[in-house]
């Protein structure tokens, strides 16, 4: 049963939020260089101390500071060493302390027309993301049509409560609680709560390979080649 998805906020919160400004093509240069003097500054670290530390030049740290320069992966496989942290901590668009806190209470929630499904991120939904994590509420006989996703899209789901049916295709498999399941999301799928009571469950969405994680010019989308 196909059931339209509405999004569900608290208009106080809906009032303070503004339109959201589009992100300039060279995204990438000011997200590596806020990130890196976040992590600098946690450090208590100047850049001539960084520079010591990672045998990258203070004239180079600078400028990837100021967005003036986009570093090669050698260059910050060396400085996410001196760091201690990833490479992938340099690209990620959490708030300037090093994560982003998910209230319960302020949390947007995706709920079918008929309010027997919903569906709460749990992951910042605000900006792309190679992966996707979800908590699922699932009404007593309830089905919920899932939505083909991208070839590639594979979907990981573990039941927390309750008990719920998978079908994938014409193949059906019941899972009880703390049971998990992985399915490729292109094919034709649905959740059904068999059961007498709210079902709930976690759902990882790892999406098809894409274009890296920054905003790319909607001129460039639109003219894109059909693949």
């Amino acid at each position: 049963m196909n059931s339209p998805l509405a999004l569900v906020r608290d208009a106080a919160l809906d009032a303070h939020d503004g339109p959201r400004a589009a992100e300039p093509f060279d995204a990438l240069e000011h997200l590596v260089g806020v990130n890196l003097a976040r992590l600098r500054a946690e450090r208590q670290l100047s850049l001539d101390a960084l520079a010591r530390a990672s045998g990258v030049s203070r004239a180079m740290l600078a400028q990837i500071e100021s967005a003036r320069s986009v570093p090669s992966i050698k260059v910050l496989c060396k400085v996410a060493a001196a760091l201690k942290v990833s490479v992938a901590a340099f690209l990620r668009r959490h708030a300037n302390n090093g994560f982003e806190h998910l209230p319960a209470d302020r949390a947007t929630r995706l709920v079918s027309s008929n309010g027997r499904y919903s569906a709460r991120p749990l992951y910042p939904d605000a900006e792309p993301a190679t992966a996707e994590f979800h908590e699922l509420r699932i009404a007593p006989l309830h089905t919920e049509a899932g939505v083909r996703r991208a070839p590639g899209t594979t979907v990981n789901l573990v039941v927390s409560e309750g008990t719920l049916e998978v079908s994938v295709h014409d193949q059906r498999q019941l899972l009880a609680t703390g049971d998990a399941i992985v399915f490729d999301a292109d094919q034709p799928h649905s959740l059904r709560n068999p059961g007498d009571t709210e079902a709930r469950a976690f759902r990882v969405t790892l999406n098809a390979e894409t274009p890296p994680r920054w905003d790319v010019p909607h001129d460039a989308v639109r003219h894109a080649a059909p693949v």
